[in-house]
């Protein structure tokens, strides 16, 4: 069996899920207009930076429905998703998914994205194994801005795909061939790992890496 893995935020979707349900928040009135806007985009600046202290922004990024009754977070994720997630869902990358599935690849989304936000993007995909930014939740069920273990983020990525394949009773040595597919060099700790790196949509930084290394380019979205 071959292991394919996706990045999605710039990968699968022409845009940032995260970031984009930021924006969402100040236009269904949750988050306070300008003010948040313009820290949200501070934040998604340090991540294409590779600066990113995850634990602030993830505090940051869930103040503004956390606190909420969990159907109304519930409810205002589901409007996201029909609103801003359904289109940026194209054609060519739901093909490139399915190509690996069909072919009988072991298939996961690894993503520094939040689980509450990328659970429905991965479904919506056909992906059944997401690993994503666990965040902690109380025993009420209620989230607390806090994330759980350790982050996919940068090389936490490689940590949380390896703990994911030791659930299912695997290691990387038991796949002939891994692909990892990814848009940014905050990746670059998997990308390096896997057998068959795939700069896919590269930001210019991750482009020249990928030039440099003779790594395959795709260009889902041009």
């Amino acid at each position: 069996m071959n292991l394919t893995l996706f990045d999605l935020d710039g990968t699968l979707i022409p845009s940032d899920s995260d970031h984009a349900f930021g924006a969402f928040m100040v236009d269904i009135g949750w988050a306070n207009g300008e003010q948040w806007r313009e820290r949200n985009d501070v934040f998604y600046a340090q991540y294409q930076a590779g600066c990113l202290n995850l634990a602030e922004y993830i505090d940051f990024a869930t103040s503004v429905w956390r606190s909420r009754p969990l159907h109304e977070a519930h409810a205002a994720r589901e409007r996201f998703m029909a609103e801003v997630m359904a289109p940026m869902l194209q054609p060519q990358a739901h093909a490139l998914v399915r190509q690996h599935a069909d072919a009988g690849d072991l298939v996961a989304i690894v993503t520094a994205t939040n689980d509450f936000v990328t659970t429905p993007i991965a479904a919506a995909f056909g992906v059944d194994h997401l690993i994503a930014v666990q965040l902690q939740r109380d025993a009420a069920g209620a989230y607390t801005g806090v994330i759980e273990g350790i982050p996919s983020y940068q090389a936490g990525k490689i940590d949380r795909v390896q703990s994911w394949l030791a659930g299912l009773g695997r290691q990387w040595q038991d796949f002939e061939r891994i692909t990892f597919y990814s848009d940014s060099v905050n990746d670059l700790p998997l990308l390096e790992l896997v057998s068959h790196p795939v700069a896919t949509n590269p930001t210019p930084a991750l482009a020249d890496i990928a030039t440099a290394r003779a790594w395959p380019i795709l260009n889902l979205f041009a």
